[in-house]
């Protein structure tokens, strides 16, 4: 049996709910092999994050190299990158392997509200990364920085959505999880030329830490298997769905959502 390989690039945090170790879980359970590139290490648990210390981006540069150059990727995803040095740094080894199947999970605040992207790397991001991305998963607030619009509406959304899209990216789908007075969830993807819609209904929890690694990690995990865009972020949801339903509770916060519920409940069926 071939496996098949997904590299996150991405910070890790200690108390396992979001991060490399989310998706390390994620890709797991989605039947991907898989490979990191460490960006920065935090000491986190669910009530915050306590420190944050980043990798040089000569380090995480090899990292990368020592994977492409001897594994291989199928596909892969950056999460929290913190500058614009380490933006630079996974840029130019993307182009350099010319791995063209990129989910970028713009993370730049964690849970809790402690900043996780220097204000000055938000430019390199949408300068370096965002026009090699086939992917780009921003919840609400990361679209508003982003395009520097505030989004309150679906026809936001939309505006949002295209604007990125002129960044360079093949598609935008901008998460829902911050919409106001919503009984859904509601995704909205835009691939240039349509907009596509995924909902599933809101579960009122506070078990939601790393819900953006999740998704973004289970998109790159079924693009690695040779999914459509549309048919990642279709099972991406009901992926993230089914770990946001089936709460394990651990911590005294923000809770982690439950990695493995998905794979339980195909069984099951």
């Amino acid at each position: 049996m071939k496996p098949y390989k997904a590299l996150t690039i991405a910070g890790s945090d200690s108390g396992g709910g979001a991060g490399i170790q989310a998706d390390l879980k994620t890709f797991q359970e989605l039947h991907a092999y898989g490979m990191t590139a460490l960006t920065a290490v935090t000491a986190q648990n669910t009530l915050g994050v306590q420190d944050v210390y980043p990798l040089s981006a000569k380090m995480v540069q090899k990292q990368i190299q020592s994977v492409g150059e001897d594994i291989g990727v199928d596909a892969l995803k950056t999460g929290m990158l913190f500058n614009a040095e380490i933006i630079t740094a996974v840029a130019e080894s993307v182009r350099y392997y010319n791995w063209n199947q990129l989910v970028v999970d713009p993370v730049m605040i964690a849970k809790g509200g402690a900043s996780l992207l220097l204000k000055q790397a938000v430019d390199a991001l949408k300068k370096e990364l965002l026009p090699l991305a086939m992917v780009v998963t921003p919840n609400i607030p990361e679209a508003e920085v982003l395009t520097g619009i505030n989004i309150r509406t679906n026809i936001d959304k939309q505006d949002a959505a295209k604007r990125i899209f002129n960044m360079g990216a093949k598609h935008v789908i901008i998460k829902g999880g911050h919409d106001e007075d919503s009984s859904e969830s509601a995704d909205l993807l835009y691939d240039g030329s349509e907009f596509t819609l995924f909902t599933n209904k809101r579960i009122p929890t506070n078990n939601t830490h790393g819900t953006g690694c999740t998704f973004s990690a289970a998109i790159t995990a079924e693009l690695a298997k040779g999914s459509t865009v549309k048919e990642a972020i279709s099972t991406a949801k009901h992926y993230i769905q089914a770990a946001i339903e089936n709460q394990i509770f651990i911590g005294q916060g923000h809770g982690p959502t439950n990695h493995w519920a998905y794979k339980q409940l195909v069984r099951e069926r």
